[in-house]
């Protein structure tokens, strides 16, 4: 798998609905790539029905040709309240093409991927001292 950088021409975050995001964890168990939810049932169990985001991560290549592409997912979580939920989901390379882009400016670009980074690193909520 290679990292795909916010430079490269295949970085992308898109905003999905929930309805699109259980098509991706069907697609995923039909093919039975590694990087999705156990069930939909154990999506639905973690993500509020709601939308998305998802940012490319990395791209799978076999024979010169991308297999999957791996993207972070940042939800709001099930379990109610403000607190969300980061992980990882495989994308066929069509439908990863096929969706609509939040970050054709750069600045935007930049900006969504410091989300993401900080968001996959932990964000707490700090009392100031």
């Amino acid at each position: 798998m290679a990292i795909i950088h916010p430079t490269d021409p295949d970085f992308r975050v898109c905003r999905i609905g929930f309805d699109a995001l259980l098509e991706i964890q069907a697609e995923a168990e039909s093919r039975g790539w590694a990087t999705r939810w156990s069930s939909v049932a154990a999506l639905r169990s973690q993500v509020k029905e709601d939308s998305v985001l998802l940012q490319s991560l990395m791209r799978e290549e076999r024979e010169g040709e991308v297999r999957a592409y791996r993207c972070l997912v940042l939800f709001a979580s099930a379990a109610g309240g403000t607190a969300g939920g980061i992980t990882t989901i495989d994308l066929d390379p069509a439908r990863f093409r096929s969706l609509e882009r939040l970050d054709r400016d750069p600045d935007v670009r930049k900006a969504l991927a410091r989300l993401f980074t900080l968001a996959l690193g932990g964000i707490s909520a700090l009392s100031k001292t």
